[in-house]
């Protein structure tokens, strides 16, 4: 670009080479130098430019209106056919400003309230979701073994040494100082009553009938439902789940299935092991800290406890596996294309599992006080 004084007093712009989007940075600085403080008539001459795009129509339309608004006269001189002076020529002198409807403002009552309207209709969008996937699932429980049928045996058998045999040694870990600490803090307290040895039923009652089962699954939940969310999700991310229904396959099918699977078979076994590693831990506290032995603990844990106390826990066991596999599912399938997503769906995924698992706890209690079971 070259600029020179007119006989008239005012300046000419000689444009030269390409005015296009990938120059537009360079020919903005300097347009923005040439016009600053600057005033009077203007020609600007086309006449050497090789190329323009609308990027650099817009930068010289801007400069011309500049220059008009400040009261000098811009003439525009092509030697072609015209083309780049009709191209400038035909953009608008200022971007329309986006019109602002400010509306009316939220009362209290919408301000209050609109927030709960929103969370239940997110709660019943997750029911209908949850409710779709057990549908689903039970439907894809009806199939036949075999090469044609979908299920998959082998996709069930990693899916149970993923969540369930790889998570043994966490479980018991856990479970074992639980049970440790049940035994300790319950013989500290009993022990000013002189009936220590009611630690055994404190123990074998609360570890059977709910700590095991409820614990073991907030692990569970913690572990296997995020890694559940995750996988899913970065598979939504990624457009696998997409591909596999132009497959003609059901991403429940394929992808939900042998998780609720394995999280249904793999929960309540781990729920056995934990409720021997608590009692374990709390055999040993017991003969530690308060010299009950292993044969006096064995013998009191068979009084205290019957089959009632192990099959009431156990039986909340597979209703735990499947809100966890349903949830993280749930939220798997909700992952948009972002990583902020992906982070945001595993958080409530664990966060939902726990908090749905404690509440079905409870409702499973008052069940049994209501039976008398």
């Amino acid at each position: 670009m070259a600029t020179e004084r007119l006989a008239d007093g005012g300046e000419a712009w000689r444009l030269s080479g390409e005015w296009i989007n990938m120059t537009a940075v360079a020919a903005s600085k300097r347009l923005s130098d040439l016009g600053r403080g600057q005033g009077g008539a203007l020609e600007i001459d086309l006449s050497k430019v090789a190329a323009m795009d609308t990027a650099g129509a817009w930068l010289l339309r801007r400069a011309i209106t500049d220059r008009r608004s400040a009261g000098g006269e811009v003439r525009v001189t092509d030697g072609r056919d015209a083309r780049y002076s009709d191209l400038i020529a035909a953009l608008p002198e200022r971007l329309a400003e986006p019109r602002r409807d400010p509306g009316r403002p939220a009362t209290l009552f919408q301000r209050v309230f609109a927030p709960l309207g929103k969370q239940m209709v997110d709660i019943w969008q997750d029911v209908v979701a949850a409710m779709f996937i057990l549908g689903s699932t039970v439907r894809g429980a009806q199939l036949k073994l075999g090469r044609k049928s979908g299920v998959s045996p082998a996709a069930v058998v990693h899916q149970i040494d993923r969540m369930g045999v790889r998570a043994v040694p966490i479980i018991m870990l856990m479970s074992f100082l639980i049970g440790a600490i049940i035994a300790q803090q319950g013989a500290f307290q009993l022990r000013y009553f002189g009936a220590e040895i009611f630690v055994v039923d404190l123990v074998g009652i609360l570890q059977l009938r709910e700590v095991g089962v409820l614990l073991t699954a907030i692990m569970i939940a913690g572990r296997s439902g995020s890694a559940i969310t995750a996988e899913i999700g970065s598979m939504k991310m990624r457009e696998e789940v997409d591909a596999l229904k132009v497959m003609g396959l059901s991403p429940v099918g394929v992808l939900v299935f042998p998780r609720l699977v394995a999280l249904t078979v793999a929960l309540p076994l781990l729920t056995v092991i934990a409720n021997f590693s608590a009692l374990f831990g709390a055999a040993l506290v017991a003969w530690s800290y308060s010299g009950i032995t292993f044969d006096t603990f064995l013998s009191r844990l068979k009084e205290a406890i019957d089959l009632s106390t192990v099959v009431s826990g156990m039986i909340k066991a597979p209703f735990m596996a499947l809100i966890i596999g349903i949830v993280a599912s749930v939220e798997g399938l909700k992952v948009g294309g972002s990583a902020e997503s992906l982070g945001r769906r595993v958080t409530a995924s664990v966060v939902k599992a726990i908090f749905v698992v404690i509440l079905v706890d409870g409702l499973f209690a008052m069940f049994y006080a209501a039976i008398d079971f």
